[in-house]
This record gives structure tokens, sequence and C-alpha cells, in this order.
């Protein structure tokens, strides 16, 4: 058991973390850790979307997928590595500016914070939630794990049946089924400890970057994130509000859209807007995340291709007539093609 938590550790934190170093340069003072973290997930998810969806419609094993997901996360570790041996210089150490923020006033806030995210940790492990999306997604976990076979035998029965397009274009739960196989732990316990609880933590990640853009005061942005957690605590007035989502059904793609996809894609369109008021360069970079990020909602649910598209759209109309630099805006748009390429093939298969 401690061989298969130090393995998923690895995979859903440590990784991730080595990996969000490729986007070094948009990094900025204060946020760096959870910034890294969440990017690094972004492009993970990205490159598993792209190597899924195409195995799952040729019908191959999920075997080959596990293989080419591995290569994939290999070359961008060493991509990492390449990036901040040139960045080196410019890096400063997270633990010094961590210790300040634990000083002065923000401190009380801190516990309340971290309290409040604890309790919701435990109880999203110690309570069971009836639902019965996990007859059907966990389910798919199971089956992918254990038969190596992707969406071609039905959760309920495990009979083979024809190929389900419909959720395979969207293949979040055989990423759980990637992390099962390679840590051997169940692919249930999987989904329901270990999923749920980082989910909910890069959740609150993709949150409290947000409030690095909304509030400059460390203060504020604690409050705000505490009035947060209050409204996901108080969130479950109905099945379907993203509060309930993100606690009680956090290890679902849906859930992981609307807490982290979303509120990550928000951010980045608040920081480009940020960098263009201060008349500042927009790296390349930053389009690569965009796009990643799309592409990591593609992967949760078809759904997410229609919302980050639309959420994108939005912004790209509004700063069109806003800023003069027409040409970012145009390059943002493009960040929508994986969105519709996904789309495309939900309507033709």
């Amino acid at each position: 058991m401690v061989f298969q938590i130090l393995i998923l550790f690895l995979l859903m934190v440590f990784i991730p973390l080595a990996v969000g170093g490729v986007f070094v340069r948009l990094e900025e003072k204060g946020s760096r850790f959870l910034f890294r973290w969440v990017s690094g997930q972004m492009i993970l998810w990205a490159g598993f979307q792209i190597i899924c969806v195409p195995m799952i419609l040729k019908e191959k094993s999920f075997r080959i997928v596990m293989i080419l997901y591995l290569i994939y996360i290999g070359a961008l570790l060493l991509l990492s590595f390449g990036t901040r041996m040139k960045h080196l210089a410019e890096r400063e150490k997270v633990m010094v500016e961590t210790r300040k923020t634990f000083c002065g006033s923000t401190g009380i806030l801190w516990v309340l914070f971290l309290g409040l995210l604890l309790f919701q940790l435990i109880k999203t492990v110690t309570l069971a939630y009836a639902d019965g999306d996990d007859a059907f997604y966990v389910a798919i976990s199971t089956i992918t794990e254990s038969s190596n076979k992707m969406y071609t035998n039905l959760p309920y029965s495990g009979y083979t049946t024809g190929l389900d397009v419909r959720h395979g274009l969207a293949p979040f739960p055989v990423w759980i089924s990637f992390l099962s196989g390679l840590s051997g732990m169940p692919a249930v316990m999987t989904a329901h400890i270990a999923v749920a609880v980082v989910m909910i933590i890069l959740g609150y990640a993709a949150f409290a970057l947000v409030a690095t853009r909304l509030y400059e005061d460390r203060r504020q942005q604690l409050l705000f994130l505490i009035t947060t957690e209050v409204l996901v605590l108080f969130g479950g007035y109905s099945l379907y509000t993203t509060e309930n989502f993100m606690l009680a059904r956090s290890r679902q793609g849906k859930a992981a859209l609307g807490s982290l996809i979303i509120p990550f894609l928000f951010y980045l369109l608040l920081y480009l807007f940020k960098r263009m008021d201060e008349g500042k360069k927009i790296y390349r970079r930053y389009y690569l995340l965009v796009t990643a990020t799309v592409t990591a909602g593609c992967l949760c649910t078809t759904l997410g291709a229609l919302l980050c598209c639309m959420l994108i759209g939005i912004a790209a109309i509004i700063g069109f007539f806003q800023y003069k630099q027409k040409k970012s805006w145009i390059l943002l748009s493009f960040c929508c093609i994986p969105g519709a390429i996904y789309a495309l093939l939900y309507i033709m298969l």
C-alpha cells in the first residue's frame, strides 16, 4: 500500500510539478508552485487525450496507451529539465516566500483556510456518497485496467459490445485506469481516494491562482479562498451544482472541468489581460498552455470543448475591441482548434 501511494504521489504531484517547468517564463512571484503544478497537469492531460482517443477509435489495447503515454511523460521531463537549466539564474526559492506568507496577520487566515481544506479532504475519504454515475465511469476504469480493452465492454455487465464512441472521445476514466495500472492500486480505490483528494486540492490551487489576479494583497486572497471554501461546503443544494461535483464527485471528468479547467482558463485569460495592460510581451508558450488547457477540457468531457471555446471566444471578442494587439487575440482563437476538432468528431461519429 505504501508503495502504491508513493507511485500515485509521483504521478499526480511530482511529475506535474516537474513538467510544469516547461512554462517557467509564465511563472509569477508568489504563485510559482501552484502554477507549475496546475500547468503541468494540463500539458499531461492534453497529451493523454491526444494519445488515447486515436487508440480508442482504432480499438487498440490499453497497454499501448500506457506505453505511449509513459514515453510522452519522459519527453516532457527532458524538455522541462532543459528549460529549467536555461532559466536557472531567474529562479527564486519558493520556501522563503512561503515562510513569509505565514507571518503577520495572515497566519490566522492560513490556519482557517488549511483547516477547512483538511476537513473537506477527510470527509471526502471517510464518507460514502451515493452516485449513479460511479456505476458507469468507475466501472469503465476497472474494466479497462483488467481487460486491456477500452470502451468495448458494457460497464454495467462487462459483456462485449460495440465501440462506445460517445464516451470514448473523453477518456478521463482511462486516465484513472492508467494510474491504477501503474501503481497497482485497484481502480475503485484510486478513483475514490487518490484522485478525489488530489482533484480537490488542484481545484483550490486553480482558485488560488485566480485570487492572485483579482487581488494583490495576500490577506484579500486568503479571504477569497476561505469564502470559496464556505460556498463549496454549503453548495449541495442540488445534485448538479459545481460545488457538489467538486466535493462529492471530484473523481469524475465533469467535476474536473468545472472546478479546475474552467477556473484555470479564467486565470490564463486574466493573465493575458494584465500583460496587455502593462504592455508586456506575450510568450508563445502561453498560447501552448491555453491550447493544452482546452485539450484537457476535452479529456474531461465532450462538453468541455464547447465551454472552453465559448469562454475563449467571448474573451477574444472583448479583447479584440479593447486592445490594439489584435494579433494576440487571433492567436488565442487558434487555441480553440483542438476543441473544434473533438466537437466535429463527436458530431460525425
